[in-house]
């Protein structure tokens, strides 16, 4: 049975397919027909299905019945829902990294569906939920329901050359286009982006200034504790005060469909330079408070996050190739236990 690696050439689908390899598995690459797949098949002996559209690869899945897609060409909103589906009527399981309000509600919609298929969907299998969501499932063990959680992502990302693409700049603009979000009384309400901003003294002695964020660690933090207030923060939003102030203002500009497709144009061809991370690790934190006024504070340490991403990613995919997934859809932690984030190389404490 085959492991299918969608997006397979770029820099998540290279780390993932490398670590299946390593333990064994037979993967299959898939992606539009290029010169890059083509050597990267080339490179590792690999077959190849070529299809460019969401649509093209959920044919190539129900008619081939892949045991497992790794989903990683981005753009999750409009293509994972079809895949998933896909994989379903496939017998099949699907795993995606997607970390948005709008893509990882989606594919959780779709529990029944897959539970009754006897299929597991798995998303959010990345730095983006998992390195929050499994530190507030340890803190929240055998506890009754917290009032409160804070998570705060810091992710340190190497750069590679290259142009940034259109799945990340549609990625970055449609966070701005968002707004802020937090969970009160239980409800997913509106709040300013980049508001609670605040410096984080981290375990190693480094410091990271985050502030608040459309993210789906909001849900998973939520789904994970059942707290009916939970605030989400990133330390990719802009630290200073000055650009925070303007980002609402941007993000109601960018509404404005034709802005968004000419910002997204513009942003996805620049062309970035290689660069190190911004930090030694990444990390995942959590505060957790009861209502008795008990407090909890956990830290999950990682490396470099990109690294995590395929990480968490390979170890999904082996599970469920294994058949150790329950059916229906989950974000990580709900699907396997916060020790999947430690088997994928984090540590927390």
């Amino acid at each position: 049975m085959s492991i299918w690696v969608l997006g397979a050439t770029g820099r998540v689908g290279r780390a993932v397919t490398t670590r299946l390899l390593d333990r064994g598995e037979t993967v299959v690459l898939v992606g539009r027909e290029s010169a890059r797949l083509r050597e990267r098949a080339a490179n590792t002996g690999l077959r190849v299905v070529v299809a460019d559209t969401a649509d093209r690869i959920a044919a190539a899945i129900e008619e081939e019945r892949p045991a497992v897609v790794i989903n990683t060409i981005g753009s999750y909103a409009e293509t994972a829902a079809t895949i998933a589906r896909a994989c379903v009527r496939g017998g099949g399981h699907y795993l995606d990294q997607a970390a948005d309000l709008t893509a990882v509600p989606r594919l959780l919609g779709l529990h029944d569906e897959a539970a009754a298929a006897g299929s597991t969907l798995v998303t959010g299998a990345g730095f983006g939920v998992m390195a929050t969501e499994a530190v507030v499932a340890t803190l929240c063990e055998g506890r009754p329901a917290p009032a409160d959680v804070r998570v705060d992502a810091v992710a340190s990302v190497a750069i590679e050359e290259g142009a940034l693409g259109t799945a990340l700049a549609a990625s970055i603009i449609d966070v701005l286009v968002t707004g802020g979000r937090r969970y009160r009384d239980g409800r997913l309400t509106s709040s300013r982006i980049g508001a609670g901003a605040r410096r984080l003294l981290l375990p190693d002695g480094e410091q990271a200034t985050t502030s608040e964020a459309p993210s789906a660690e909001l849900l998973a933090a939520h789904r994970s504790g059942g707290a009916p207030a939970v605030t989400s923060t990133t330390a990719l939003m802009p630290a200073s005060p000055v650009l925070r102030a303007v980002l609402p203002f941007a993000g109601r500009l960018l509404a404005l469909e034709p802005v968004r497709r000419f910002a997204i144009r513009r942003m996805a061809a620049v062309t970035t330079k290689a660069a190190p991370g911004p930090r030694t690790h990444s990390w995942g934190h959590a505060v957790v408070t009861w209502p008795d006024g008990t407090t909890r504070e956990g830290w999950l340490k990682t490396g470099d996050a990109m690294d995590f991403t395929a990480g968490v990613s390979a170890e999904v995919a082996v599970r469920l190739a294994r058949g150790e997934g329950k059916p229906g859809a989950y974000t990580p932690a709900a699907a396997f236990g916060p020790d999947l984030a430690i088997a994928a190389g984090g540590e927390i404490s």
